[in-house]
């Protein structure tokens, strides 16, 4: 079992900059691939990003290409996501998954443990 807390959202103007984080406890999260989703009212959760177990790859959705990094520190059993130059439509809830897939998955269905998710808000 795996327990995930994410932290660090926030309001931000157009162009700034925030760091989530999920730190998680239960379980050391090497054992996990690591992905990064947000949702918005009405809408289905989107995968944005996911850093594989196996060898640490990176992964982004278009809409993260470019400005968004996610990173890993098995030692702090913690994951960031890292966000730059953020736009309005990157308002969103942002939430963590962890899944056994080695190399991470673009689905929801495949992600065993979520964290409760922080709110992103990017004014104009």
């Amino acid at each position: 079992q795996v327990q995930l807390v994410e932290s660090g959202g926030g309001l931000v103007q157009a162009g700034g900059s925030l760091r989530l984080s999920c730190a998680a406890s239960g379980r050391t999260l090497g054992s996990y691939s690591m992905g990064w989703f947000r949702q918005v009212p009405g809408k289905e959760r989107e995968w944005v990003t996911m850093i594989a177990r196996s060898d640490g790859s990176t992964y982004y959705a278009e809409s993260a290409k470019g400005r968004f990094t996610i990173s890993r520190d098995n030692a702090k059993n913690t994951v960031f996501l890292q966000m730059n130059s953020l736009k309005p439509e990157d308002t969103a809830v942002y939430y963590c998954g962890a899944t056994t897939e080695p190399c991470g998955s673009r689905w929801e269905r495949d992600y065993s443990f979520w964290g409760q998710g922080t709110q992103v808000t990017v004014s104009s």
